[in-house]
């Protein structure tokens, strides 16, 4: 086997289904078409899959292109493997709603825990506050 370096070594993955994890969390699936040397990605039949809890679904996107820098993961899927997972399917309104329950519970708990901590004496600098220091 010859070792390809760089962003070459895609080159035999090429019109195979891909999982893609982007660094703002979301999840992309689809055929990888075309890659570049900044490891910029091509995806064709994309489609954005949501996770909430046990459920998950399928937002299509069609052709999505990916920034190389915003790559975290990528995984060849094996499509002739039986799919044997405990998730159940279901329609995008569905997931959407769950994602958005998911979320405002999230911030909720998070502002409860930065009154406990304020009101303790202590405080954390906001994300966007970050860059100032």
């Amino acid at each position: 086997m010859n070792y390809v370096p760089g962003t070459a070594s895609l080159i035999d993955d090429i019109d195979k289904k891909h999982l893609v994890l982007l660094r703002d969390g979301r999840t992309l699936i689809g055929f990888l078409r075309s890659i570049d040397q900044f490891a910029n990605l091509v995806f064709h039949q994309t489609v954005e899959r949501i996770h909430v809890g046990k459920k998950f679904g399928d937002i299509p996107r069609g052709i999505f292109i990916v920034r190389g820098e915003n790559v975290v993961l990528l995984g060849e899927i094996d499509i002739d493997k039986p799919c044997d997972t405990v998730l159940q399917q279901v329609s995008i309104e569905e997931i959407l709603e769950e994602q958005r329950l998911q979320q405002q519970t999230k911030q909720e708990t998070e502002k409860v825990k930065m009154q406990v901590l304020k009101d303790r004496g202590l405080s954390i600098p906001k994300a966007d506050n970050l860059d100032e220091y």
